[in-house]
C-alpha cells in the first residue's frame, strides 16, 4: 500500500515508493539447477547402487515394502528420507522393467 500524508491511520507518513526486494542466495537454497541434475545422473551411470540400495530394490521387488522401509529408516536416519529414497529406487525400478 502507498503511504499518503495522513497523520494517522494505516498508510500514515511521508509518501514514497517501495523498493523491490532482490532475491538472495539464501533464497535460492535448494533448488537444483540443471548441471547439477545432469552430473549426478552421470555419477548414477557409472557408479551405480550402494550395498543398501540393491537391498532394498530387492525387497521392493519382493513386495515387501514395510520390511525396506524399516530397513532404509535404520540406514537413513529419518523416515522421510526412507519414504524420499524408496519412491527413487521404485521408480527406477518401473524405468528398468519398461525398457525390457
Amino acid at each position: 500500500m502507498a503511504r499518503n500524508n495522513l497523520r494517522y491511520g494505516l498508510n500514515k507518513g511521508h509518501p514514497t515508493t517501495p523498493i523491490p526486494k532482490t532475491v538472495r542466495p539464501s533464497q535460492r537454497k535448494g533448488i537444483q539447477s540443471q548441471r547439477t541434475k545432469f552430473v549426478r545422473s552421470v555419477i548414477r551411470e557409472v557408479v551405480g547402487f550402494s550395498p543398501y540400495e540393491r537391498r532394498a530394490m530387492e525387497l521392493l521387488r519382493n513386495s515387501k515394502d514395510k520390511k525396506a522401509r524399516k530397513f532404509t529408516k535404520k540406514r537413513l536416519g529419518t523416515l522421510l528420507r526412507a519414504k524420499r529414497k524408496l519412491e527413487e529406487l521404485s521408480t527406477i525400478i518401473q524405468e528398468s522393467r519398461r525398457a525390457h
